[in-house]
This record gives structure tokens, C-alpha cells and sequence, in this order.
């Protein structure tokens, strides 16, 4: 398949040359196209619109940050939907509220198109890994098309359901995530507090029954704050109030990432929250006595 790739942030950095060297051509469009050097040196091609991308593709991805940026490059002027060809497919990893993400959905089927809605869950040290995990939603014989390419991203692909439900699944999943680093950071300053070394109870827990992937590479995090972070405060809350809103939505209750939402914002109020999500920890740090 001829691939296209609409958003070269982080994540497009790093799955773009995957897709290149299992050999794919890729053809990709940022909004700021500066954002593409590295990786037109390794090989991808630019277009100048998500419409060219789409011309030029078998199967496009986007991955953008939010259900507004998606509906401007799905729908809008020079869009996907104006330069895709009814046996391509176009495939949205981007977390987004599923509602919309249905509606665009809907905007494609009624022109005669396909889109499927195909969030990743993992980070760039997953990707790079090849064990990142990718949920599809949306027609299951076009998902069966793109399959083998999802593979050569990373090694867990699965079909969830119908329009929407994989974005639906993502959500439930970061609001997981979310609340599993908030509690992991506030084991590490129980611990502390109580006189067992920081560096102690940090190789304690992911050494434990409640270590997790995300805890393995992210809990380090709290003993040596990256100076880049994977994602920072305000990027991680975006995905927390969006389960919530999803949540009220339903009638689901959700007490936990509530908890969890408000440590965030403390981070805010605290200016800290240029910092990886992870900074929670600097928070009960400071409620329970320390600078």
C-alpha cells in the first residue's frame, strides 16, 4: 500500500520510520511543515495538503491532537475526504471524543468512503519497541485490508467493534493510565514519608504485583525528570477531562479519574505543569511536608 500520514508530531516521528523500513511509501503533511525534515531525509515524501496526501494514498493515517484538528483535516477545505478514492481507506489514530469521531465517520460513508477510527496505545519508547498496541473500530473487512500494515507499527492489533468504539476503548484506557501514575506517585511519597529512600520504593513498586509497563518506563520519571517530556501535564488532562465529558455523557460514573484531575491541576496551580504528568509526585511531595 501507498501510506499517508497527516500529522508529524512525536508519535508520527517515530512511527513514520517504521513504516518506511519495513518498506512502505509514505507521503505526509503537517501544519508545520518544518516538522517533517528528519524524516523527508529518511525517505517519506510531502504533499501540501491532507487532500494531496489522500491523492496519493491507499490508506492514510492522521494524528492529531484533538477532535477539532481532526475534522479540519478530515473535513475541511482541502481535506481528506476531498482527495480520497472510494477503494482507499482512511484511518484516524487521534483520541478524540467518540461522538465526533462517529460523526466524521458518518460525513464519509454518506460520500461513499471509509473511515476507520484506529487509536494507538503507547508511547514513543513502546513504538520503538514494536509492542505498541493499536484498537480499530469501524468497518471490519476495510480493517482486515489494513491489518497487515498496523502490524508493521506494532505488534497488538485488534478489532474492536463498530464507528467509534475503538476511540471509546482509548479513553477508558488513558483514564486508566491517568489514574494508575497518579497512585503510583502518591505510593512512592507514602513510602517516603514514612523513611524508605525514594530510590528504594520506586524499585520496590516495579518490582511488585502492581508493576506495570507504563509504570516501568514512566515511574523512573520521579527520581530523574526528563527535561522533554513524554507528555506533559496539560497534554495528559486533555484526555482526562475528555473521559470525564465522556462519562457525564454516559451516566458513568468516574470518581476516581475526578481524584485524579484535580492532583492535576494542582500541578497547574503549582507551574509545574510544563513538566511530565509524572510531576503529580512534586505534589505530594509538598502536601505531605516537603520542599
Amino acid at each position: 500500500m501507498k501510506l499517508g500520514w497527516i500529522g508529524l508530531g512525536d508519535m508520527g516521528q517515530v512511527i513514520i520510520p517504521r513504516l518506511l523500513a519495513a518498506g512502505h511509501d509514505v507521503t505526509g503533511w503537517n501544519r508545520t511543515p518544518s516538522k517533517a525534515g528528519k524524516l523527508l531525509e529518511q525517505g517519506m515524501a510531502w504533499a501540501d495538503t491532507p487532500r494531496a496526501v489522500a491523492a496519493a494514498s491507499d490508506l492514510v493515517f492522521s494524528m492529531v491532537t484533538d477532535a477539532e484538528a481532526v475534522t479540519a483535516v478530515a473535513l475541511g477545505d482541502d481535506g481528506v475526504i476531498s482527495g480520497l478514492s472510494p477503494e482507499s481507506v482512511y484511518l484516524d489514530m487521534s483520541t478524540i471524543d467518540p461522538q465526533v469521531s462517529r460523526e466524521i465517520s458518518a460525513a464519509f460513508s454518506d460520500s461513499g468512503l471509509t473511515m476507520l477510527d484506529g487509536p494507538l496505545s503507547g508511547s514513543p519508547v513502546t513504538i520503538r519497541q514494536g509492542s505498541a498496541s493499536t484498537m480499530v473500530g469501524g468497518d471490519r473487512t476495510a480493517f482486515e485490508k489494513v491489518e497487515p500494515v498496523l502490524h508493521d507499527i506494532g505488534s497488538k492489533v485488534s478489532y474492536i467493534g463498530p464507528s467509534g468504539s475503538a476511540v471509546q476503548m482509548k479513553v477508558a484506557i488513558n483514564l486508566t493510565l491517568i489514574v494508575e501514575m497518579v497512585v503510583f506517585c502518591e505510593s512512592v511519597a507514602l513510602a517516603e514519608k514514612g523513611g524508605v529512600d525514594r530510590a528504594v520504593a520506586v524499585d520496590a513498586m516495579l518490582k511488585s504485583v502492581v508493576a506495570s509497563p507504563v509504570m516501568g518506563y514512566r515511574g523512573p520519571f520521579i527520581l530523574d525528570m526528563p527535561e522533554k517530556p513524554m507528555a506533559d501535564v496539560t497534554l495528559q488532562q486533555k484526555d482526562m477531562v475528555l473521559a470525564l465529558e465522556v462519562a457525564r455523557r454516559q451516566g458513568s460514573p468516574a470518581p476516581l479519574g475526578a481524584v485524579a484531575n484535580e492532583l492535576l491541576n494542582a500541578c497547574r496551580g503549582l507551574g509545574i505543569d510544563h513538566r511530565d504528568f509524572v510531576t503529580v509526585f512534586d505534589v505530594y511531595h509538598m502536601l505531605s511536608g516537603g520542599r
